[in-house]
């Protein structure tokens, strides 16, 4: 089985935590706790991430949300005080990618265009509805007026797999879970 190098940034218990249970898995609490006001948005879009990925690679029993990781060390997140970048190994067909910069237009609310065509047309299309604000369309006072287009809108988001540019600045990786075998460095 082929194995690809990862990396990720976690808080520095994340070492007790693999020593104390030989398995490091994001734990729900640590979202809410990291993004605070805001993570409820954050919450309702890792669940969507997360029902998707289980559907390319299926999530272990126990696991609610994916580990994030760099493809690259030059793109990595670097060290900060009080968190660790891990150096990790991981069988290849574990590992879920996708476009990073197809993410933030997820976590904006936005379309996820096939291409410039696409994304012309779909503008085009709200600019002749008389949308002014895309960003809106998925607010609750705005999404019972347009259910087409927040159902096209979160049908687009499925491109966030497609890797259109592999570049280390565009594609991220995430996996359900990593043991302390598969641990190849700690920078602190």
């Amino acid at each position: 089985m082929e194995n690809t190098t990862l990396f990720t940034r976690q808080h520095e218990n994340a070492l007790i935590i693999l020593e104390k249970e030989g398995v490091f898995r994001i734990k729900p609490e640590w979202i809410y706790r990291k993004y605070d006001d805001v993570s409820t948005h954050f919450i309702k879009k890792y669940d969507w991430l997360s029902y998707q990925s289980h559907k390319r690679v299926p999530r272990p029993s126990g696991v609610t949300y994916p580990i994030w990781c760099s493809v690259d060390e030059g793109y990595m997140l670097r060290e900060i005080p009080g968190e660790v970048v891990i150096k990790l190994s991981i069988p290849t067909d574990q590992i879920i990618y996708f476009d990073s910069a197809k993410w933030d237009l997820i976590l904006n609310h936005m379309y996820v265009p096939k291409n410039q065509e696409d994304e012309k047309a779909f503008y085009a299309e709200l600019k002749a509805r008389g949308i002014q604000n895309p960003f809106t369309l998925l607010d609750d006072s705005e999404s019972r007026f347009h259910p087409d287009l927040v159902q096209r809108i979160r049908n687009s988001w499925e491109r966030v797999f497609e890797i259109d540019e592999w570049t280390m600045f565009r594609v991220q990786a995430n996996i359900w879970e990593f043991s302390l075998n598969q641990v190849l460095d700690v920078s602190k």
